[in-house]
């Protein structure tokens, strides 16, 4: 997972590059610019985090940045849980951690990181004309057979 393009239309809209990435799958990014973003798959947010490679690194040695961004606390209570990714995978949730009763310890399972992103970027685009507290019921149908 280096570099990607969002597309529309059959032509690419932007590209961006992996810079890092968290133990729970969300993904720092840089676009052509050198600006950095934060894709927040746990709320299916985009956001800008720096300007720059540089900034975003130095940002990321601060404690608080780099407990929000990385979850450090977090990924090391799941690694003493015996829950510890590849470079290929994340740590996902039986209910992802976007709904009020998700995110929690009890499901927390090994995913792999690129049916994991695909999975939450589908249940983002689904759920996001919703007002947050909207109530959800989840309905998981089977992959379509591929002919």
């Amino acid at each position: 997972m280096n570099d990607f393009s969002a597309t529309g239309d059959g032509f690419a809209l932007f590209q961006m590059s992996l810079l890092a990435r968290n133990l729970f799958g969300e993904l720092f990014l840089q676009d052509e610019t050198g600006a950095v973003f934060w894709l927040n798959t746990t709320v299916g947010k985009l956001s800008k985090v720096a300007d720059s490679k540089a900034e975003f690194a130095e940002m990321a040695e601060r404690s608080q940045k780099r407990q929000d961004w990385f979850v450090v606390q977090e990924a090391e209570a799941y690694a003493n849980h015996g829950l510890v990714p590849s470079a290929s995978q994340c740590i996902g949730f039986g209910v992802p951690a976007v709904f009020a009763e998700g995110g929690t310890p009890d499901t927390a399972f090994v995913a792999d990181i690129y049916e994991h992103i695909s999975f939450l970027g589908d249940l983002h685009q689904q759920i996001s004309t919703l007002p947050d507290g909207s109530t959800i019921r989840l309905r998981v149908a089977p992959k379509p057979a591929v002919t």
